[in-house]
């Protein structure tokens, strides 16, 4: 199995970057679709981007398109989140997670379609 760690959260003023870092160990990292989600207190889980296991597809919701962009270097074992024009309603805890495939384009948007996850990094935009 494979084992995830984000990094790169942190506070930043509205209109600022961040860039979020998913580390992975344990397995063939290239053999996962990653996915990125986000929490907000007192909201559900949110599915932020993914990417496929080759990185040739990639999606995200509409509200952070042209803001974020989802990429990834298999031989380091990462994917990253790079986050522009950041808004207050992006703060949240960031989780990255991990779904074993076969398919080097296949996308996944469910929770529950993940069996990985990291532990989260805390995003904070103040207004």
């Amino acid at each position: 199995q494979v084992q995830l760690v984000e990094s790169g959260g942190g506070l930043v003023q509205t209109g600022g970057s961040l860039k979020l870092s998913c580390a992975a160990s344990g397995h063939t990292f290239s053999n996962y679709a990653v996915g990125w989600f986000r929490q907000a207190p007192g909201k559900e889980r949110e599915f932020v981007a993914c990417i496929s296991r080759s990185g040739s597809n990639i999606d995200s919701i509409h509200a952070v398109k042209g803001r974020f962009t989802i990429s990834r270097d298999n031989a380091k074992n990462t994917v990253y989140l790079q986050m522009n024009s950041l808004k207050p309603e992006d703060t949240a805890v960031y989780y990255c997670a991990g779904r074993q495939t076969n398919d080097d384009r296949s996308l996944a948007y469910l929770p529950s379609t993940y069996a990985y996850w990291g532990q989260g990094t805390q995003v904070t935009v103040s207004s």
